[in-house]
């Protein structure tokens, strides 16, 4: 039978989205039906689909209750290829954006907005950027797997970390480097994550460090998407492992520009669970529309 979405197009710096408001759990979509929405010549387009959900109405948003009982809205995200993905960064601020803008919920200035994704609970406020979003805690991983990419002349290696989904984050020297990449091939990790990874190209800026505030350049290709204009998690992994392999003295804030734009990443300590870090960058609905899904 023959279903219509009612459904808003967003991005958050040309990382872009399809979203749709589905809040008593009735409407969950097929692989195949996420496919067709997200193919750029025969859909609508987008990097990923994110269902609003209440939290009380899915069984993956149980846990996200237990977390915080104030995490009435679930972001159900899907990658263009019609697979699950554990957080996107850039998709929790354009879904903050939907929520308020659908009347779903409301963010006054200086209020949190508590919202549950497959990686815990994530907070929102808005910001002088537009939302910013406390990604948690992270993981450095153990292992530094080689990473080849069509383009690099030699296998670099990477640094693996995780953010609530799987990076690996390779240092380029410049940006010719970082330009010569033909990311439209999938890059192959060595050893190969088991459940995949995102891979990052960075380059430090020259400086690294203007007024105490780190600069980096990336590219990016998303697990199950392709290259992307932007990746949330995927600057924050960057600016960590920057920060890493900068050392002691370097510094907490950054900035990170990607082709769809620069976002702002900024580590800070917590009392109760060790050190967090956070993503600040725009969001925008484009348009809304109505599609006829098989």
């Amino acid at each position: 039978m023959a279903v219509k979405l009612h459904f808003s197009k967003g991005h958050g710096t040309g990382n872009d989205f399809i979203l749709f408001a589905d809040p008593d759990g009735s409407l969950e979509l097929t692989a195949e039906q996420i496919r067709a929405l997200c193919d750029r010549h025969f859909g609508i387009g987008a990097d990923g689909v994110i269902r609003a959900v209440r939290s009380a109405n899915l069984d993956a948003g149980a846990a996200a209750l237990v977390e915080n009982p104030g995490a009435e809205w679930y972001m159900d995200y899907y990658n263009a290829d019609g697979s699950v993905a554990e957080m996107c960064g850039n998709g929790v601020r354009v879904y903050a954006e939907f929520l308020t803008r659908s009347g779903l919920a409301e963010l006054a200035q200086g209020e949190i907005l508590p919202i549950g994704t497959r990686a815990g609970v994530r907070d929102v406020q808005r910001s002088a950027l537009g939302y910013q979003v406390d990604m948690g805690r992270w993981w450095l991983e153990d292992d530094e797997p080689l990473v080849s990419a069509k383009g690099l002349k030699v296998a670099r290696p990477g640094l693996g970390i995780d953010v609530g989904n799987p990076h690996v984050v390779v240092a380029l020297s410049d940006d010719a480097e970082l330009e010569a990449l033909d990311l439209a091939y999938v890059p192959v990790i060595d050893p190969e994550p088991v459940n995949g990874a995102n891979v990052e190209f960075v380059v430090p800026g020259e400086p690294l460090i203007r007024d105490g505030v780190g600069h980096i350049s990336m590219r990016v290709h998303e697990r199950g998407v392709g290259e992307t204009l932007s990746c949330g998690t995927g600057t924050v992994a960057a600016a960590l492992a920057i920060r890493h392999w900068a050392g002691e003295r370097a510094p907490d804030e950054w900035r990170v520009t990607i082709p769809g734009g620069t976002v702002a990443v900024r580590m800070f300590p917590t009392e109760e669970d060790g050190e967090h870090v956070s993503l600040s960058g725009p969001a925008e609905l484009v348009f809304d529309g109505e599609v006829t899904l098989a």
